[in-house]
């Protein structure tokens, strides 16, 4: 069962997050509304993900990210928040967090998202993904851009699934969208991480963001 800490500062939305969680089978591990409580009672919570306001009382949610981070460094973070303004959304990603979903998110959406989350996927609200996707015409070396010399060269067909990592999209799903088998896709993240001498699909949207969108 997935552990899933819930830090809103609004106490019925806090509540109704919570309620929705556990009825879809999730295990709420922890509940407040300060992040300063919330780095304080990771360690002892134990949560696979974590269900973050980005808009806090007492310090902001980047803060409360850098503080899970070296509590829990391998914990997923789900922002879940009002703001879809970009410098919010790159201020997140930049930090640590493993995606981004917006309140006005229907029910179904939220709850698969954290079950992606804790899968290990990258999560945007549709359309919040565009932020990345000018770094992906950079590495593809489009006509007329100007390109790093030390910037890896991807392939046409590496930039097509990278693409679609950045839109949130799972192996299973790229994999059908571009008629490929699941172990194709591996391969090229997997090389795509390789060039770019990244980790894993969270690190890849976050260099995507840090070296083409501040």
């Amino acid at each position: 069962m997935v552990r899933v800490m819930v830090v809103d500062d609004h106490p019925m939305w806090r509540e109704g997050v919570s309620r929705d969680l556990a009825a879809a089978g999730y295990e709420v591990a922890a509940v407040t509304g300060e992040g300063q409580q919330a780095v304080r009672i990771a360690a002892a919570a134990r949560p696979d993900v974590v269900v973050l306001d980005l808009q806090l009382p007492d310090v902001s949610g980047v803060e409360v990210i850098n503080g899970l981070r070296q509590e829990l460094p391998d914990v997923r973070i789900l922002m879940l928040s009002a703001s879809g303004e970009q410098q919010d959304v790159l201020d997140a990603m930049k930090a640590g967090a493993n995606g981004y979903l917006l309140k006005s998110a229907a029910l179904s959406e939220f709850v698969d998202a954290v079950q992606r989350t804790a899968a290990g996927d990258t999560v945007f609200t549709p359309g919040l993904a565009g932020l990345v996707l000018g770094e992906f015409r950079r590495l593809a070396g489009a006509p007329g851009d100007k390109v790093d010399e030390n910037t890896p060269k991807l392939t046409e067909r590496e930039t097509e699934v990278l693409r679609l990592v950045a839109k949130g999209l799972s192996y299973r799903q790229i994999a059908e969208r571009l008629v490929l088998s699941h172990r194709t896709v591996q391969n090229h993240v997997q090389n795509t991480l390789g060039k770019l001498q990244l980790h894993n699909r969270v690190e890849l949207t976050r260099y995507a963001i840090e070296q083409g969108l501040d």
